[in-house]
């Protein structure tokens, strides 16, 4: 019983309900000032094509099926993609004025934070292997181009405390384990762009079934 609510507390470290409000954060401290507006635009193009990949994988499922029935591949882990895109930022900006072998730190504890949230995807059975990995190598990419991108330009200097505190607020306001509803929304849309009256779900994938077409009207 302690490993599950240890699984389930690990776990919302990756949740949307935690990591909207935190994308939001670093954004608001990129673009605070002027010379780190255009370092504010590339996060935005990173972590918008991760978020837009996942969503794009999970309606391709949920509305017409599209998945992979050899490797239990039913679209990239939503929440291994985020954690490992956002935490790697945000343990890197924290940490942003410190030397550069603090910085590649906080870097990759990030990275080491998002595969262990992947994993408790795989203890609590919310995911395969194949949509963990395939989660965090996409979040691996979304924050890898962003940080690396910051080696050949003056990177952002951001005092650590005030950085801490905006990560660390959303925690404190929301209450842990409070779960965002995207995946039922995500299921809800799908459903309604396909014209079905329900999700595809994992089971249809490996028994070649498909939801009843909503009547019309």
């Amino acid at each position: 019983m302690n490993a599950f609510l240890n699984w389930h507390a690990l776990t919302w470290l990756g949740d949307s309900s935690l990591m909207m409000p935190m994308a939001l954060a670093i954004t608001a401290w990129l673009g605070w000032a002027r010379r780190t507006r255009p370092v504010m635009w590339l996060w935005l193009l990173c972590v918008g094509t991760a978020g837009a990949t996942v969503v794009a994988g999970k309606l391709a499922f949920m509305g017409w099926g599209l998945g992979i029935a050899a490797i239990d591949f039913t679209g990239f882990s939503g929440h291994t993609t985020l954690s490992t895109t956002l935490w790697p930022v945000a343990l890197w900006l924290a940490v942003s004025s410190f030397a550069h072998r603090w910085r590649v730190a906080a870097a990759f504890a990030g990275w080491a934070l998002g595969m262990a949230i992947g994993y408790s995807r795989l203890a609590l059975d919310a995911h395969s292997v194949s949509e963990v990995v395939s989660g965090f190598l996409l979040g691996l990419s979304a924050s890898g181009v962003f940080l690396w991108r910051q080696r050949s330009k003056p990177h952002p200097r951001l005092r650590l405390l005030p950085v801490l505190l905006t990560l660390v607020l959303p925690a404190l306001v929301i209450q842990p384990g409070t779960r965002a509803p995207t995946h039922e929304l995500i299921g809800r849309i799908a459903a309604w762009m396909a014209g079905n009256e329900r999700p595809f779900v994992r089971a249809d994938l490996h028994a070649g079934t498909r939801p009843a077409r909503r009547a019309a009207g």
